[in-house]
């Protein structure tokens, strides 16, 4: 249901409304009001957009010694239950260690703007009573290759990214990831000339963060050595990216976390029925980037992408491997498009709007069921609120079975309990709302949104 101005302003709106309207209502005025009331809720209820920066901060410096690997959720679809049912699970089992993001590539087919995306995020925990530090995160802030191509192209570009993260730190995400590893070329001969302009405009947009940064906040900044789905991560890579990294930021705190390729590729490689094959992990990567970046640099370690089609049966094995944080994402978009309850009717829509809409996608060999399992993402935006609206006799089973898989992979990851941890070093406290600028945010063009994949 969508309210009025007035009705917003006096709080009168349930927290599903709020949502509701934050998300689909057309009038532009009552959709920043009903974000900016949920922020303003979450803060006065206790659940607080944070950054996870103190707790990696920590890991760097080697007070604290995890025996767990943070997971980083991407909620592609019925963002509001799916993240609820987040929230469930981690309160069952005292977790704290915990992150909700969204890439750039998944802004754009998703249609959820990170004002969006926080006010479902926020609006969840206050709906499930939940209390603590909330980390938001924006996913692959990534530059095209392509356009990168050329001079005007690359200006494009870091203005893009630039504007990007204005509306994201607007929003709170206090939590933003770089990814310049599009822009490495190994056709030089040296690391330093590989992996050149990816910490020059790593550095580059950690200093604009810097600048932007809320007052008491140091944002967490994530770097990228190199593009997930390509060859394994070297040592070498590591130590020219992160000196190279630490010349250029001119004295700003620099990044808390570096993701790397460990044989995994973003969504899985479909086959021709469209299952998925199984990636060979070199968890011998993990260890190695994490005692490169702890004994070296004084950074928490290594992130894994590119994980959440992988075998049940190796997620215990990445806080074994000293692994940050794991990110996860088209695993959880498969179990509600694939799950029997999802309306048949729907399904054979999405299946249309594929063939339909991103033919020009379509690799040369590709299986019916290869192209559809690729490119049925694109559907999600379109097909937001119809999914969104589905009954309980359909979308129930679907958020239950996510809930038990939320469960299953924090406990395999190890963060079970890791709620006072993440309380000791990441305090919050509840009151008003310092300034809320979400409002502004839907200001930024869509045009900053690239269509490149991202886990």
């Amino acid at each position: 249901m969508i309210h009025d101005l007035q009705t917003l302003r006096n709080s009168c709106a349930t927290i599903d409304d709020l949502v509701f309207t934050a998300v689909f209502s057309a009038d532009a005025e009552a959709k920043a009001e009903a974000r900016k009331q949920i922020h303003m809720r979450a803060r006065q209820a206790g659940a607080i957009a944070s950054s996870v920066f103190p707790l990696y901060d920590a890991i760097g410096r080697g007070d604290l010694r995890p025996r767990f690997t943070v997971p980083a959720h991407n909620i592609r679809a019925l963002t509001y239950d799916v993240a609820r049912a987040l929230f469930r699970a981690a309160m069952r089992h005292d977790v704290g260690a915990f992150i909700f993001e969204i890439a750039r590539s998944e802004i754009g087919y998703t249609e959820q703007r990170p004002s969006e995306y926080a006010a479902c995020v926020l609006g969840a925990a206050i709906k499930e009573g939940y209390k603590g530090p909330v980390f938001i995160q924006g996913d692959h802030f990534q530059a095209s290759a392509k356009k990168w191509a050329t001079p005007d192209g690359r200006a494009s570009e870091v203005k893009a990214l630039e504007s990007l993260i204005d509306e994201a730190i607007a929003a709170e995400f206090y939590n933003i990831d770089i990814d310049t590893s599009t822009l490495v070329d190994l056709s030089f001969p040296t690391r330093d000339e590989q992996q050149r302009t990816n910490y020059e405009y790593t550095a580059h947009l950690t200093k604009y963060i810097r600048a932007r940064q809320p007052r008491g906040i140091e944002i967490s900044v994530g770097g990228e050595i190199g593009e997930v789905g390509k060859y394994n991560t070297q040592p070498d890579e590591v130590r020219a990216y992160m000196d190279g990294l630490r010349r250029n930021l001119d004295g700003a705190h620099g990044i808390a976390k570096i993701s790397v390729q460990t044989g995994t590729s973003h969504g899985g490689v479909p086959l021709a029925d469209g299952s998925i094959a199984q990636a060979k992990i070199d968890f011998d990567v993990l260890r190695e980037v994490t005692d490169i970046c702890r004994s070296e640099y004084r950074v928490a370690g290594s992130v894994q992408h590119g994980a959440s089609t992988l075998p049940e049966e190796v997620f215990h094995l990445f806080p074994q491997s000293e692994a940050v944080e794991i990110h996860l994402a088209t695993g959880f978009q498969n179990m509600i498009l694939d799950a029997p309850s999802f309306p048949a009717e729907m399904k054979e829509e999405i299946r249309k709007f594929s063939f339909e809409n991103a033919a020009d996608e379509r690799k040369a060999g590709e299986t019916d069921e290869q192209f559809v399992y690729k490119t049925r993402k694109k559907a999600l935006g379109p097909f937001k609120q119809r999914m969104w609206d589905t009954g309980e006799e359909a979308k129930g089973p679907i958020i239950r079975e996510l809930e038990e898989k939320f469960e299953f992979l924090m406990e395999k990851l190890g963060v079970f309990g890791t709620k006072d941890i993440v309380a000791k070093h990441v305090p919050v406290t509840a009151g008003a709302l310092p300034a809320y600028a979400a409002a502004s945010a839907e200001l930024t063009a869509a045009a900053t949104v690239d269509p490149n994949e991202g886990e």
